[in-house]
């Protein structure tokens, strides 16, 4: 007797769903006041979520990139060639002052020009501070001898000037306009604050 009952029973649901999916539609389990969704989620399939979109990583920054070393720095900009006459001038200034010290002691002593032709105080542009009589006594007159072209130290300083025009490395502040060797000991630097000492030469501001 369960059997029979069973199949009447499978076969009454079978023809009550046929007939509904027929005559009405497919069944729906609740007909009362429910606002119908809108915009249902295969509508969305298609969409790109980026990373803020879907809530990941709210609370973390993207990781800061890696500053390059001042000698990456250096070894991309590496040239014989300067780009015009400030980046000239200001490659002769690193190359007979400093060609013998580090990138840093380098750099420093192109930023101490770049620091006075914004100082207010110095002429403005940069062949002016270099050229300017008694600062750089390898300048004559306003002449600047010739710097071997063809060598790594005149590379490396014309990437230095470079360096030092786009401010992407710092090795002194704004206000360290003077500088002498270490080996000389000049009456005007008892007047100043000294600022550091990079290699062979003691900065003042």
């Amino acid at each position: 007797m369960i059997r029979p009952v069973r199949a009447a029973a499978f076969a009454v649901a079978a023809f009550a769903f046929a007939a509904s999916t027929v005559v009405g539609g497919p069944l729906q389990a609740w007909e009362g006041d429910v606002a119908q969704v809108e915009n249902p989620w295969f509508a969305h399939v298609s969409a790109d979520p980026g990373v803020g979109d879907v809530g990941l990583n709210d609370d973390e920054a993207a990781p800061a990139a890696t500053p390059r070393s001042l000698g990456e720095q250096v070894a991309q900009h590496r040239d014989s060639a300067t780009s015009g006459a400030d980046e000239e001038c200001l490659a002769n200034a690193v190359y007979f002052e400093a060609r013998g010290e580090s990138l840093e002691g380098q750099l420093a002593v192109a930023e101490v020009v770049m620091n006075r032709a914004a100082s207010g105080r110095y002429p403005a542009s940069l062949c002016g501070v270099v050229r300017q009589p008694s600062q750089f006594s390898f300048v004559r007159a306003g002449r600047m001898p010739r710097a071997d072209r063809g060598s790594d130290a005149w590379r490396r300083a014309v990437a230095v000037a470079r360096i030092a025009k786009a401010g992407s490395s710092r090795v002194l502040p704004g206000n360290v306009l003077w500088y002498h060797a270490n080996y000389v000991s000049p009456g005007w630097g008892r007047r100043l604050a000294m600022n550091s000492r990079i290699g062979s030469h003691i900065f003042y501001n």
